[in-house]
């Protein structure tokens, strides 16, 4: 199971997950939740209690990952396979452009 602290302009907005079974969940932060009810961090995920499911990665964190020649220089240098889209968002997108950044989390971190 892979991990990750979603960031709404540097404010824990959830957790994203990819399962062992290859299902993806976003979970919104239930402090998020209560705080920012109407600051979604896309049209497509509004806030809401149940998490979100799919077994692909969900088209927003799709659209965080590099395209073209910097998604090459990503892939060789952290030696990624290009299909691994959850290792590549882990990788790659600590510092996107714009208001969301994806943090991984250690198995040994605390959520």
């Amino acid at each position: 199971m892979r991990k990750a602290r979603i960031l709404y302009n540097n404010t824990l907005s959830g957790v994203l997950m990819e399962t062992d079974d290859g299902e993806y969940l976003f979970q919104y932060d239930q402090k998020y939740i209560e705080q920012y009810s109407t600051q979604f961090i896309t049209f497509t995920m509004p806030v809401r209690q149940e998490p979100y499911r799919d077994n692909r990665l969900f088209p927003f964190f799709e659209g965080l990952i590099p395209e073209g020649w910097l998604l090459d220089i990503a892939s060789k240098n952290w030696k990624i396979n290009k299909n691994d889209r959850m290792g590549l968002l882990l990788a790659c997108c600590r510092n996107c452009i714009g208001a969301v950044s994806v943090h991984p989390i250690n198995l040994n971190d605390d959520e």
